[in-house]
């Protein structure tokens, strides 16, 4: 027999960053970077949440929130020619559930109503490069350890 709560959609919303919120975020952070740090030989937890917490700014944050529960986070910041979707980052355990693609469309939402193309960079060996491209990034630029990309309106 399903249980109503199988057939129910969960709620995906965002919900602002306080100051406060910095350790919890950072933690976040490493949580949802690990795996792909670890492939490349990167990982180091502290200079990872340090990183973070170096220009960690509530004004742009917010956490993702599914059902009244915290999975993740995303930063955006909005310039004059573009909006850098800066972090956007999921727990392990609630990746594949299209979380981020939801919050994806609430970025590609708020770009369009900005008339800007949104830009974003992502570790080179990261699963995320496949996720991004998916969702209409195109690679604009690497660098040694990075991916960078644009998506256009």
């Amino acid at each position: 027999m399903t249980q109503a709560s199988e057939l129910r959609t969960p709620t995906i919303g965002l919900s602002p960053a306080q100051l406060e919120d910095a350790q919890d975020l950072a933690a976040l952070r490493v949580e949802a970077m690990r795996e792909s740090l670890e492939r490349v030989g990167r990982f180091d937890p502290t200079r990872a949440a340090q990183r973070f917490l170096a220009s960690f700014s509530p004004a742009h944050t917010r956490h993702i929130v599914v059902d009244d529960h915290r999975v993740g986070f995303v930063v955006v910041k909005s310039t004059t020619t573009f909006i850098l979707l800066d972090h956007l980052y999921i727990r392990p355990a609630d990746q594949g559930k299209k979380i981020g693609s939801t919050v994806l469309s609430l970025v590609f939402a708020e770009a369009r109503a900005q008339g800007l193309p949104v830009r974003l960079g992502a570790l080179r060996d990261s699963p995320s490069n496949r996720f991004y491209i998916r969702h209409g990034f195109k690679l604009s630029e690497q660098s040694e350890f990075d991916n960078y990309y644009t998506r256009e309106l």
